[in-house]
């Protein structure tokens, strides 16, 4: 596989490691984690300012039109540096929405690109044990939604949202206005610092058109599974990286804590996985830049940041000590990113589980076969 960024992609990645790395700094995160703001409202406004909430967005809606490679670049910055913005969802809502033909839709993903309106997403209940539980029926030409969507990432600071609702048993995408008075929220906060809201809706009305065609949620899916593997990878990427620097400092015994074989195991293995995901994430990023289905690739990736999330976040925790647990100290953020990330996956078991489902329907298993050179074969 070749790892190699174009200029321009280079460029961006360089650009956006600026952004990031510049605001977020261990300070400005301590101040975070102490104030009642949803999101990072500065940095948010330095992303639309360079153009890096609108990467993804077709060009025709007001976009830069870019894929999934040149967004990847973004959100590792984004995951190294713990900056809680919404980037992932918003512009992915928004190109999900661009791919529309309605007019309606595609003024929403202007306003989005122009950063005159924030837009938020949940997949979560493709992989939830309750299931889709905002169900659509037909009403007067247009649908009626009834039910709730737990923890909507900045369901109060969003105007509107892609939510999953069920539609004669099946999963669809419908585009929620979060105005309407037919829907209360319970707001709340994940550990990591992110704003939710449990979303309850009773009876809301929406035309037609708000109810995207269903290729619309195997467009949106595994873009989402790529967005999120990304932020994995730029939190574990710097979670190495600080856990490498503290055991090379920490002394004991008269000798640098690294140097101890345990300590040099547990870090391989740390560094191990973190390539694995990125093999995984390349190759699924590649697919979708390039028109390829992948299924199976994205639920591969899934399961994959799922578990070195978890292997790396514990490894780094235990090799810092009691340390790694004090809040004053830096490195419990990545651990907490990485649970939420985890659990914005679905888990690895529910990705483990789907994969499998996959693998019983399906009698070819690899990227090759979809290659030109091998259709003959």
């Amino acid at each position: 596989m070749d790892f190699e960024l174009t200029e321009d992609q280079s460029a961006i990645a360089q650009m956006a490691g600026s952004v990031f790395a510049d605001y977020c700094t261990d300070d400005r995160l301590r101040q975070f984690d102490t104030s009642d703001a949803a999101f990072m409202q500065p940095l948010w406004q330095l992303c639309v300012e360079t153009g890096l909430q609108a990467l993804a967005i077709p060009q025709a809606q007001g976009g830069s039109g870019l894929g999934m490679t040149e967004l990847m670049q973004v959100l590792q910055a984004q995951g190294g540096a713990l900056g809680q913005v919404p980037l992932w969802r918003h512009q992915l809502a928004a190109a999900t929405l661009a791919h529309g033909a309605d007019p309606a839709l595609l003024a929403w993903a202007s306003e989005a690109a122009a950063g005159n309106a924030l837009l938020t997403l949940d997949l979560n209940g493709l992989s939830s044990a309750r299931g889709i539980e905002l169900h659509a029926t037909a009403h007067e030409g247009g649908w009626q939604l009834d039910g709730r969507v737990a923890a909507l990432a900045l369901a109060e600071e969003s105007q509107a949202a892609l939510l999953l609702v069920s539609v004669d048993g099946q999963p669809r995408l419908a585009l929620v206005e979060l105005a309407a008075k037919a829907i209360t929220c319970v707001p709340g906060r994940m550990t990591h610092g992110e704003a939710i809201a449990d979303v309850h809706i009773d009876g809301l009305h929406v035309p037609s058109s708000h109810l995207l065609a269903p290729t619309a949620l195997s467009w949106l899916e595994p873009r989402s599974i790529a967005a999120l593997a990304a932020l994995q990878l730029g939190v574990s990427t710097e979670q190495i990286r600080r856990t490498v620097e503290y055991v090379t400092d920490r002394r004991q015994f008269d000798r640098s804590i690294g140097s101890f074989q345990a300590v040099q195991m547990s870090m391989a293995n740390a560094h191990i996985a973190l390539e694995a995901l990125r093999s995984c994430l390349w190759q699924l990023c590649y697919r979708l830049d390039a028109g390829l289905p992948a299924p199976s690739e994205a639920l591969a990736t899934a399961w994959q940041a799922c578990e070195a999330g978890h292997l790396i976040g514990h490894n780094a925790q235990h090799v810092h000590g009691g340390i790694g647990v004090d809040l004053t100290y830096p490195m419990h953020r990545y651990l907490y990113w990485s649970r939420a990330l985890g659990s914005a996956l679905g888990g690895s078991a529910a990705s483990l589980e789907r994969l499998g489902d996959w693998l019983s329907d399906n009698d070819k298993l690899g990227w090759k076969y979809d290659l030109e050179e091998h259709q003959a074969l």
